[in-house]
């Protein structure tokens, strides 16, 4: 089979051909026809993700349809020729709170999606649901289940509660923010972008601002008719204390990602004085996935796609990602 493998560091990612896995006991071969791209497989590239070992096939999400079935596959997993996507969050263990020592993302070590076949354990593979493409449910897996995780599990956002997700244009802020609007909260986004604004409020949002206007956290909360009940962040670093100013008392703020590095200089008594919640998500559950899926159903979701190219095109679309411009995820189409 054909597989965008990374052999090393500060190095493009390259197709080859590589051995057809065969499901062991209690597995299942997916044939894959979409895998989407996420900023941790640009990480790895760069040699900035803990634990790396290389060479490896890159990969978190993907979709695609049943291949075949190891021996001792439970009756009720998804069948031979049945269209299924992928969990990507392996061995999170017992406690619902917090991942095991072993917990990892699919897409390294262990090999990832950016391959024409993968093998997985059966309960990795869910059925994907009826109104999304290959394409769109390929770009749903991670970004669906940190936005949920972040969203609910942790942030425990409410229907006509006011939600700030900052750093629209990724494909976690903006399932976050289609997860908030279809759940009932009123949706607000910030970015760099306005164009990317503007899109947001095409899926749900009810307005948003550049953060690179200056007094942006007063005019935004004049806009939005008061502070915000929730805020979905990704970026941290010196911006997380305008955070702390745009929260309404006894608020929560939650992150998920700290793309701006280290939180600095922080004043304690913007936190403990607004009784402020500050909560860390990563990833999710089996049961966190299987909600997220159920929403996404019942609601009829559909991820946002920006743009999908040919496996071979692999290391492109991982240098377009790098690069920011995306609204949405880069998805590869394999076969």
């Amino acid at each position: 089979m054909h597989a965008l493998q990374l052999d090393a560091v500060h190095q493009p990612a390259t197709v080859r051909e590589i051995p057809t896995p065969t499901p062991g006991p209690g597995e299942i071969l997916v044939r894959l026809h979409a895998a989407a791209l996420n900023h941790r497989d640009v990480f790895i590239q760069q040699g900035k993700y803990a634990g790396i070992k290389l060479p490896c096939t890159l990969g978190a999400d993907g979709a695609g349809e049943v291949a075949a079935h190891g021996p001792g596959v439970p009756a009720d997993a998804p069948a031979v020729g049945s269209r299924v996507l992928v969990n990507p969050g392996l061995r999170w263990g017992d406690n619902p709170r917090a991942q095991a020592r072993d917990f990892v993302v699919l897409g390294m070590p262990d090999p990832g999606t950016f391959a024409e076949y993968i093998v997985l354990p059966a309960q990795y593979i869910h059925p994907l649901p009826a109104h999304l493409s290959f394409e769109q449910g390929a770009a749903l897996p991670l970004a669906g289940l940190t936005a949920y995780r972040a969203a609910f599990t942790r942030a425990q956002v409410q229907a006509g509660e006011r939600v700030l997700v900052t750093g629209i244009g990724g494909g976690v802020a903006i399932t976050a923010a289609q997860l908030c609007a279809a759940r009932g909260a009123e949706v607000w986004v910030t970015s760099s972008s306005d164009e990317k604004i503007a899109r947001a409020q095409a899926l749900g949002a009810q307005g948003g601002i550049n953060y690179n206007t200056e007094g942006w956290v007063k005019t935004l909360v004049q806009q939005a008719g008061g502070p915000f009940d929730v805020i979905i962040d990704s970026a941290a670093g010196s911006a997380f204390g305008a955070l702390l100013d745009a929260a309404v008392p006894g608020g929560r703020i939650v992150f998920y990602g700290g793309t701006l590095g280290t939180i600095p200089d922080v004043p304690p008594a913007k936190i403990f004085w607004k009784q402020l919640s500050v909560l860390g998500s990563t990833m999710g559950t089996g049961q966190d996935f299987e909600d997220m899926l159920a929403l996404v159903t019942e609601q009829k979701i559909v991820p946002v796609v920006d743009e999908v190219v040919p496996l071979a095109e692999g290391e492109a679309a991982l240098r377009r990602l790098e690069a920011g411009a995306q609204f949405g995820k880069i998805v590869l189409k394999i076969g």
